[in-house]
């Protein structure tokens, strides 16, 4: 997070600015001020630095700049840098190949927060003519704004400019700093492109409130021409504040004239909107948005490079991703649609492949989709959102929760595929940890109020996790009876329970690939067969089981078999099932899946062990026995000295109650005993004796 690097880790630092913001700047959908709060743990640290008026000037020229060169700040100050490295602030600065920064980046927020507004002043003014002089332009423009008391019309135009292309170039927060100042100075239509542009810079960094506060009074006042390329960014802002599409009518947009880039501008709304009501589940919105798509991509022309690949994307999203298999180019028509139809069809590798090569920064090119917003935050967290989920179905569970973990501090993951990173942080917390981190909840609660998490599967995974199968259960029959809410791309959840394996012949769609899709299947029938139907098909589960390729995947399945196998009494099956689990979780880094089973398999070979000294006096039975008995008699004696009912030994051996029982009538009449009990007193001392 930027806050963090800007306050330099120090904890108490970023704890007292936090407080001091307000929710929606802590929770990204708002920049941080610029500078940030004056906390006292920061005036403590530099309240007694003693600086004369060129040194203080020269630090105060520093936290202006737009860039960090070294040489316009050297004529500036009017000192070499080695002067300059002997002098009071030399300490205080790095200077290191043309470049310079603040030793402590904390000391940037003291500087500006104690500089009063004359001091401000003149040091804008000043490095106007020195930008000027160096042909800087930009530079110039932006100091001579800075500086002026009134406004600076002429200068808007050009700031507006820069900052359109900082932000088309990655670095938006840049691009909103540009903008917002253009439009402090801008008027009329240049004020309605200042506007667009802090709207879309907002939104590219994941700042939806602030892209909504800049491009909302482009409706209805604004002119078409900016309205209308600003409605997109829009439409994304507000689906992540409401959580859902807002429910307007794509016509009531239409361009009133026939200029194609206003035209282009309303398809291209459109292809969002279409997007973002297929992550969102709404397909009656998206068939909405997906005519109005067509109508506009028929109009100017951009059937295949923006409508197909939208409409590929579009029915994938909702979970058929046959539909239309069309693809683009670029990172979000090329790189994550590329990967999501690989993954959809079993292919991670090659999902992951092209990820990587999109966020390599090679063979980066133009995606009419998001033209403009490439190389943006927003764009780079659907890429690494589109990582972490076939890393997650690939059973890297924990590569992936350290990639998403990396992300995190960069990018707004929480803005991609309607939430679908806190979700998988949730997800992969639990498996990893046991519960939700920190991680998890930070990213929880950067959220916005109206985006809603179901949050009964997490609590039934934690107690699934910590052995406590009841209340499991509980949790997941709570679930289904809302409905089984979720997402419709697969993530992990917890259908190890009869009680919640969907009905036969449910329709509802899901992403995922085909293994994922076999090994739900698996656990369906693991936790739906009953004891009797078992025997029967355990072989055909078990191959089945072993053809899976995700550590993870299988290891859920092997430790369902293990657990069915506790039940039913088969210790050896068990322990087997069990520790091939254990394995297998921590090959795929989920830890908590892994104590889970390997405190199952620590229980159950403690029970085997008492048993192999059990077993010990039932050899010796054995091998006296053997002459006298058959070989059915003799296995059914056995169980029956173990301690196993009728009925148990009926299941186990596949024989009638009333044939057990026949057997046994036999072996007592053979061993001159009447009952069980003197079976059992007859073993003990035949070990005792023999």
């Amino acid at each position: 997070m930027r806050i963090i690097t800007e306050l330099g880790g120090d904890p108490v630092a970023v704890h007292d600015v936090v407080a001091l913001l307000d929710q929606p700047t802590r929770y990204g959908l708002r920049p941080l001020p610029l500078p940030l709060p004056l906390v006292p743990s920061i005036q403590a640290r530099y309240g007694g630095l003693e600086l004369d008026a060129r040194d203080r000037d020269l630090l105060l020229a520093v936290s202006l700049c737009l860039g960090d060169e070294l040489e316009p700040l050297l004529e500036f100050d009017g000192r070499i840098a080695d002067e300059l490295m002997l002098s009071a602030v030399g300490p205080l600065l790095a200077l290191r190949a043309g470049r310079v920064r603040y030793v402590d980046p904390m000391l940037d927020i003291w500087v500006r927060s104690t500089a009063d507004a004359a001091a401000e002043a003149s040091v804008h003014e000043r490095l106007v003519a020195i930008f000027a002089a160096r042909g800087d332009a930009v530079s110039a423009d932006w100091h001579r704004s800075r500086a002026s008391l009134r406004g600076l019309p002429d200068a808007a135009p050009e700031l507006t400019r820069i900052a359109r292309e900082l932000s088309e170039a990655g670095h938006p927060a840049r691009g909103l700093q540009l903008a917002g100042e253009a439009a402090s100075h801008a008027v009329g239509v240049d004020l309605d492109e200042a506007r667009l542009v802090s709207g879309a810079s907002a939104i590219a960094a994941g700042h939806a409130a602030e892209a909504v506060a800049w491009l909302g009074p482009l409706f209805p006042d604004g002119s078409e021409k900016y309205r209308l390329q600003g409605l997109s960014a829009l439409v994304v802002a507000q689906a992540h504040l409401q959580g859902a599409v807002p429910a307007i009518d794509p016509d009531s947009f239409r361009p009133s004239t026939d200029d194609a880039d206003d035209w282009y501008s309303w398809t291209r709304a459109a292809a969002f909107a279409s997007m973002l009501c297929a992550e969102r589940g709404d397909r009656k919105g998206m068939r909405v948005w997906l005519a109005a798509l067509r109508e506009g991509a028929a109009r100017v022309g951009a059937e295949r490079e923006l409508r197909d690949p939208v409409v590929a994307l579009s029915w994938l999203l909702v979970g058929e991703p046959d539909v239309d298999a069309a693809e683009g180019t670029g990172p979000m028509s090329g790189s994550v649609l590329g990967a999501l139809h690989a993954a959809s069809r079993g292919d991670l590798d090659t999902g992951l492949r092209l990820l990587a090569v999109a966020d390599s920064g090679l063979g980066v090119v133009v995606d009419p989709f998001v033209a403009g917003f490439e190389h943006s935050p927003v764009v780079g967290a659907y890429r690494a959102i589109a990582e972490v989920l076939l890393l997650t179905w690939r059973g890297e569970i924990r590569t992936a929760r350290d990639r998403l973990l990396h992300a995190a501090m960069e990018l707004p993951v929480s803005v991609p595929f309607a939430g679908l990173g806190v979700v998988l942080a949730r997800r992969l917390d639990l498996a990893v940890l046991g519960r939700i981190g920190p991680f998890g909840e930070a990213l929880t609660a950067v959220l916005p109020p109206a985006v809603r998490l179901d949050q009964l599967v997490d609590r039934a995974i934690e107690a699934h996790l910590s052995g406590s199968f009841e209340e499991a259960s509980s949790f997941m029959k709570l679930w289904r009876d809302r409905g089984s809410p979720g997402t419709i791309v697969a993530v992990p959840g917890l259908d190890e329970m009869a009680a919640v394996v969907p009905d036969a012949g449910s329709s509802t769609p899901v992403v995922a690939p085909p293994e994922l899709l076999e090994a739900r299947r698996l656990r369906a029938r693991i936790a739906t067969t009953t004891d009797a139907r078992w025997r029967t098909v355990q072989d055909e589960v078990v191959a089945a089981s072993r053809a899976l390729v995700s550590p993870f995947a299988r290891g859920r399945v092997e430790a369902m078999i293990g657990i069915l196998a506790v039940v039913r009494n088969d210790l050896r099956a068990a322990s087997e099932h069990l520790r091939a689990a254990a394995r297998l979780f921590d090959l795929a880094g989920a830890d908590a899946w892994a104590r889970m089973a390997g405190e199952r398999l620590a229980r159950v070979e403690e029970e085997t062990a008492g048993a192999a000294s059990a077993n010990e006096t039932l050899a010796t039975c054995r091998r006296v026995w053997e002459p006298l008995l058959t070989s059915r008699e003799l296995e059914v004696a056995m169980m029956a000295v173990a301690g196993s009912s009728n009925r148990e030994i009926s299941d186990a051996l596949a024989l009638s109650v009333r044939t057990v029982e026949v057997h046994l009538g036999r072996v007592f009449a053979k061993l001159d005993v009447r009952n069980r009990v003197e079976l059992t007193v007859l073993a003990h001392r035949t070990e005792q004796y023999l």
